[in-house]
């Protein structure tokens, strides 16, 4: 499936709910007060936020593009910013952590970002580091199954931090160039599971002092603006680098995207759409935006 494809699948609700009136709205030429006052309502429909809605608004207003669809393309790109690729170390192996709430994807984005290192050629293995869960173990090998990748995993209850650190020790051992750590999934609101976090980070840098290279926080776009308190407080706990944004696919707020830059200046760096191995791809504003508005 095409990057275009994949984006068109993964859109689709976010369109319906937003774009299918708004777009009508925007062909339509000149914008009166009526008009932006309906395009407002419709961007916090789609989980924009009201900070984030009113930007917008204020930025049609004041445009000088003479076509209202184009006006909010590029103030769309601007609140996107430069697009930023999840990153690879000079010094093998790059570690990444997969830090997140229940249920937001973790395992299955630890399944998937594997199997895209494994096609490219990177020797990778991956790390059972939800101990609080059989089933999320037993999830993580059968995705390293998937991907033919190895998982170094400890019993049900064991230390997650002893699991990163045989993971890297791994890694090292084997001259592997990647290792991916999946965590237990924590409520943000949680003190103690997320100074464990806290744990694992400490764990990985005795090893690896620059590691993890990327601390890749995973948020499932169907909550909408509830991600954006999650991603504050894992940012101050653990220094997240990028945001992985899953199930686009079950979601009419897909707008949130918008949000997240803008209030937290924390880069998408990939979105994950449907169950299948190669629904991961990297974030690029351009396609994304160009799709949205197409």
């Amino acid at each position: 499936m095409g990057i275009f494809d994949f984006l068109k699948k993964g859109l689709q609700k976010t369109k319906e709910g937003f774009l299918g009136k708004a777009l009508s709205i925007l062909k339509g030429g000149n914008l009166d007060k009526e008009k932006i006052e309906e395009i407002r309502e419709l961007l916090l429909l789609a989980d924009v936020g009201i900070s984030t809605s009113d930007y917008i608004i204020e930025k049609l207003k004041s445009s000088k593009e003479k076509a209202p669809l184009e006006a909010l393309k590029n103030v769309l790109l601007e609140l996107l910013g430069q697009d930023e690729s999840i990153k690879l170390s000079d010094v093998p192996p790059t570690v990444y952590t997969l830090v997140g709430i229940n249920g937001s994807g973790k395992t299955t984005t630890a399944g998937k970002l594997a199997f895209r290192f494994k096609k490219s050629g990177k020797r990778t293995v991956l790390g059972a580091g939800d101990t609080f869960r059989a089933a999320a173990i037993e999830q993580l090998k059968e995705w390293g199954s998937r991907a033919d990748v190895p998982v170094i995993a400890h019993q049900m209850g064991a230390d997650a931090g002893a699991v990163a650190y045989d993971t890297v020790n791994h890694a090292i051992a084997e001259g592997l160039d990647v290792a991916i750590i999946d965590t237990a999934g924590r409520l943000h609101t949680k003190e103690n599971l997320m100074r464990e976090l806290e744990k694992v980070h400490k764990v990985i840098k005795k090893l690896r002092p620059n590691q993890p290279e990327e601390v890749l926080l995973v948020l499932d776009a169907t909550i909408g603006q509830n991600a954006i308190q999650q991603a504050r407080i894992f940012d101050k706990s653990t220094g997240v680098t990028g945001i992985v944004l899953t199930k686009f696919d079950g979601t009419a707020k897909g707008g949130m995207i918008f949000s997240i830059k803008r209030d937290l200046g924390i880069p998408v760096k990939l979105i994950g759409v449907g169950e299948g191995i190669e629904d991961l791809k990297d974030f690029n504003a351009s396609d994304f935006v160009d799709e949205l508005l197409r």
